[in-house]
């Protein structure tokens, strides 16, 4: 992993990310509550993780101090952030949930300079600007839409606790992996944590634990298991040890063209004018706050 350029830790989880709003809809579709979905996805990935910290000859005995961190990673990054994502779903258009997680690159690039001292330049953080109202052109049918919903505030302050929930799991992941602690094993712990924290919520709810064995449901799970959670996030972690926090959530910028592109070939989506400018805007912003100087 660590011989992986740049560039393939930065389009690996952009790339797999992108699909998992697609796939997301399989699981959705099946009837199972968002609780369960969540907590299959990332307990599997738990169980992963820890057949490849082995395979690694990584140790999965770390620190008693490092556990309260990851226990709170577990319950922020991958319960409470996915839980709002979902949850904000339901009551404001996805489109206007993809814009929120652009602010994320300004959130990564405060937290990155107040916890680690990582500085961004001017020059980058214009571009991230840029890149942002590109995704605010290409979503701006439905961004336009949301007063029309009676919940939108509601959907909004979830897509807000979501990406806030993401900026601090960022913190809490960097500073156990500072600390000398190998990546692996921390996000095994954290996402079995999460997945354990999902399950309890999921019995206290009256919910319970639910399955479905319907293909769909189980290819989409695996898929979002193994490469939406493994592999995105050891390679996203992997960039944001290299380049810093800021640099890493540009990945949420061009998320959402690539998804688009996508859902133009599955789904049927019609680009506009603007949606097709708002692409350009982000993708050349984006050129400009990665290129060297």
């Amino acid at each position: 992993m660590s011989k992986l350029s740049d560039r393939w830790l930065f389009w690996g989880p952009t790339l797999i990310w992108a699909s998992t709003w697609h796939i997301i809809l399989y699981q959705l579709a099946s009837g199972v509550p968002v609780l369960n979905s969540v907590a299959w996805r990332f307990g599997i990935a738990a169980l992963i993780l820890v057949g490849l910290s082995r395979w690694q000859g990584l140790s999965l005995r770390l620190p008693l101090s490092a556990h309260g961190l990851m226990l709170a990673t577990g319950i922020v990054q991958y319960s409470g952030n996915y839980y709002s994502v979902y949850e904000a779903e339901r009551h404001i258009p996805s489109g206007l949930v993809a814009v929120l997680f652009c602010l994320m690159v300004f959130g990564n690039a405060l937290s990155g300079r107040v916890f680690f001292g990582q500085r961004v330049s001017l020059r980058f953080l214009t571009a991230s600007v840029g890149g942002v109202l590109g995704v605010v052109m290409i979503f701006w049918p439905e961004i336009a839409s949301t007063g029309a919903r009676p919940t939108a505030a509601y959907g909004l302050l979830m897509g807000l606790a979501a990406v806030l929930a993401a900026c601090i799991g960022n913190v809490l992941t960097l500073t156990l992996t500072r600390r000398g602690l190998a990546l692996v094993p921390v996000l095994a712990w954290s996402m079995g944590y999460g997945a354990l924290f999902l399950t309890t919520m999921s019995f206290v709810t009256g919910q319970g634990m639910q399955f479905s064995w319907k293909f769909s449901y189980v290819a989409s799970l695996l898929y979002l298991a193994v490469f939406g959670s493994v592999v995105a996030f050891v390679l996203y972690f992997k960039l944001a040890q290299r380049q810093g926090t800021a640099r890493a959530a540009l990945t949420g910028v061009v998320i959402p063209v690539i998804a688009l592109v996508l859902s133009a070939l599955l789904e049927g989506w019609q680009p506009t004018v603007l949606s097709v400018a708002g692409m350009g805007l982000c993708l050349g912003s984006i050129y400009v706050a990665t290129r060297t100087r």
